[in-house]
């Protein structure tokens, strides 16, 4: 995993910034329930869409693991967010009405555990949005994808359907979908081949033979600094039961 202290100065401009930021609020928001008082945004990162979830009048608190980071967020949302491991979160039982986790599950071994914390820390009728199937929404079917096709990968920790059986072991029930537009986030070959070498891939350490190869085929692509599409992000909702009938947001589907 990356280390996020030293990706922080850099990480809003390498990954579609405000753009990025202003599509992932606005899906969040329509998923959340209207009359939601308070909602929790862990792994906020820098805080760039915590911001934006907090001016859309949410009584918001953010959550993450790397100080960098943080630091961040708190310049963005100050007094609203706290250094904590998002798989034991320093919040007690039925604190939140909406808990959210954007780009965060597919980092983690151990992913049911933000699930299950998620679902502690929900009050009945609350809502976890999250988003799941990351590393497959990068694939937009591009030359630069054919070229990565045979790198090894993991397994996948955010699939959709694992997501939802962790869900559904701590109680929770799907509320709902929705998915955005990664602004800025469309890879040109130049690009994803300095990513390449520089570790981006887990399981290709820099300067290994395949890393190599693969690098060498991406900067044989045509046209080096154009970017490919975009790629469209997918989040899953799930609902706390009881609490009073839950407030379904116009067309969305469980």
């Amino acid at each position: 995993m990356f280390d996020y202290d030293k990706e922080a100065e850099r990480y809003d401009v390498s990954r579609g910034g405000e753009p990025r930021a202003a599509a992932a609020a606005s899906a969040v928001l329509g998923l959340i329930p209207e009359g939601t008082g308070n909602l929790l945004d862990i792994a906020c990162g820098t805080g760039i869409v915590t911001r934006r979830l907090a001016e859309a009048g949410l009584d918001v608190a953010g959550a993450d693991a790397a100080y960098g980071m943080l630091r961040r967020a708190a310049e963005r949302v100050p007094g609203r967010v706290v250094l904590a491991d998002t798989r034991q979160l320093p919040f007690p039982d039925a604190s939140f009405g909406a808990v959210t986790a954007v780009w965060l599950l597919h980092l983690l071994d151990d992913a049911e555990r933000v699930v299950a914390e998620a679902a502690r820390v929900l009050r009945p009728g609350g809502v976890f949005v999250t988003t799941v199937d990351k590393a497959a929404s990068h694939d937009v079917r591009s030359d630069i994808d054919a070229v990565m096709a045979p790198r090894p990968r993991r397994a996948a920790r955010d699939r959709d359907d694992l997501v939802g059986s962790f869900a559904d072991r701590h109680a929770l029930i799907p509320a709902g979908r929705a998915c955005f537009r990664g602004y800025g986030q469309g890879r040109a070959p130049a690009r994803a081949a300095a990513d390449v070498r520089r570790g981006w891939y887990t399981l290709l350490p820099p300067g290994g033979p395949l890393t190599e190869k693969l690098a060498l085929r991406l900067e044989q692509l045509p046209d080096q600094h154009v970017p490919r599409p975009d790629p469209k992000f997918k989040l899953r909702a799930f609902r706390k039961p009881g609490g009073g009938p839950a407030v379904r947001p116009p067309g969305s589907g469980a």
